[in-house]
């Protein structure tokens, strides 16, 4: 029996010993990963951001086309002005280039706050 004793206690202090050094190397490799991970999503927002505008017509053609349709009634040629006014808004649609680069840009902002998930949640373990 004290033959097994002693094992259980070196394999204690070696497991803690072991144990020890594991946690602190993977806490620091989480933290880096978290620090990466945070700079990262607020490059992606901010680039996220700034292309939103791609994805919405531009106000000004609509203000324009209304203040032609404006100066050919005032002009007197109601003809040219035609009935309804023309909303270049209704025919506009964003170019397939901008909603693949949209959707890679949302999709890793998506992966960057997984992986910060991920560490959180690995640090919490």
């Amino acid at each position: 029996k004290d033959k097994r004793s002693r094992f259980w206690g070196v394999y204690k202090r070696v497991a803690e010993e072991h144990d020890g050094e594991f946690l602190e190397r993977y806490t620091s490799d989480m933290d880096i990963v978290l620090v990466f991970s945070g700079l990262f999503s607020a490059v992606s927002t901010s680039f996220i951001v700034a292309m939103e505008s791609n994805l919405s017509p531009d106000p000004s053609d609509t203000t324009n086309a209304l203040l032609k349709q404006l100066v050919y009634i005032g002009l007197g040629n109601l003809a040219a002005a035609g009935p309804a006014p023309a909303d270049p808004a209704s025919t506009w649609s964003p170019t397939a280039p901008t909603l693949w680069i949209q959707t890679i840009a949302y999709a890793s902002l998506s992966m960057s706050l997984l992986a910060a998930f991920g560490a959180v949640l690995g640090k919490q373990w």
